[in-house]
């Protein structure tokens, strides 16, 4: 017999002294609603209700019970209000880890906007980039940019980011300019090592998967540090095209293989549940995928996954 319920009959006939009249409140029949006060008084090995003919009271139990009963049940009541009010109005905080690019105009005008809309979200945004538990951290949604996510990940395409494979224009006048993608295998390569630590760049062209087999010279999961190593000549990097732009102006970066070496990884909002989404992370997701002042993002009108076949 369901607990909580017995408690609720119980506060009802405690209330309008009837079991009659609580019954029909909760929908139930009058002799289930006398069952369930019934069950709590024998848990309780105590009378809460005196019982006559014509009229219902509370014991001197009864009444410390009700008054406990009574804050308890409120108090759900409340918690419950609250969770659907947060279902349909998007509030409370959204903690959303991304990768370091991130931290861009388009990227950050897009969050004052949202901000704009919906006042009672607060944002909490983690770009240090790595793999993060959803659940144990904390986390609502993490930002990754990949070409296969792991199975059984839940997960929404928002769209491409572009990368151009860049080098400083003195390491590339020392090793010679590649004049095709094979020149690149075996050349000193800066890893992103959230992305792998060995050297090897898979990646889609078209219909066909190539692979490229670099050689590390050097790993670090901050993306600033590996541009100031490119920036000193130390190897060949994939930079997302909203940083790559400003080095390739400045002359501080050259772009490799333009012509034939095109990369934009999908970049997907991984979530934990697709069941009973916030209103707070329903509407980010869909916010963000409609923004068209993102210019790093293409095709940011993708269609919705939410199976570990992305």
């Amino acid at each position: 017999m369901d607990s909580l319920l017995s408690l609720r009959v119980f506060a009802a006939v405690a209330e309008l002294r009837s079991f009659a009249a609580a019954a029909e409140r909760l929908e139930l029949s009058a002799a289930m609603a006398s069952k369930h006060v019934q069950k709590l008084e024998q848990r309780l090995a105590t009378r809460l209700l005196h019982r006559t003919s014509r009229s219902v009271s509370l014991t001197e139990d009864g009444v410390i019970y009700l008054e406990r009963v009574r804050r308890l049940i409120e108090g759900l009541d409340d918690v419950e209000a609250q969770i659907g009010e947060s279902r349909q109005v998007p509030r409370g905080t959204l903690r959303i880890s991304a990768p370091q690019y991130l931290a861009n105009p388009g990227f950050s005008q897009c969050l004052v906007e949202y901000a704009q809309r919906y006042p009672n979200v607060k944002m909490d945004i983690d770009l240090e980039g790595r793999v993060v538990n959803l659940a144990a951290e904390g986390f609502d949604i993490a930002l990754r940019t990949s070409y296969s996510l792991d199975e059984g990940l839940i997960a929404r395409k928002l769209g491409h980011v572009p990368f151009h494979l860049a080098a400083a224009p003195c390491l590339l006048e020392k090793l010679g300019r590649p004049a095709q993608i094979s020149d690149l295998n075996d050349k000193p390569f800066l890893c992103y090592s959230p992305y792998g630590t060995d050297g090897r760049i898979r990646y889609e062209d078209g219909n066909r998967i190539v692979d490229l087999q670099f050689k590390p010279v050097f790993c670090s999961d901050h993306e600033q540090l590996l541009l100031q190593c490119a920036r000193k000549a130390m190897g060949f990097m994939f930079l997302p095209a909203i940083l790559a732009e400003e080095e390739f102006s400045h002359g501080r970066l050259e772009r490799v293989l333009p012509s034939v070496l095109n990369i934009a990884p999908p970049l997907y909002a991984v979530y934990s549940s697709s069941a009973y989404l916030p209103a707070k992370i329903r509407t980010f997701l869909d916010f963000i995928r409609h923004r068209s002042n993102l210019g790093w993002l293409i095709n940011g009108d993708e269609t919705t996954s939410e199976s570990g076949s992305l």
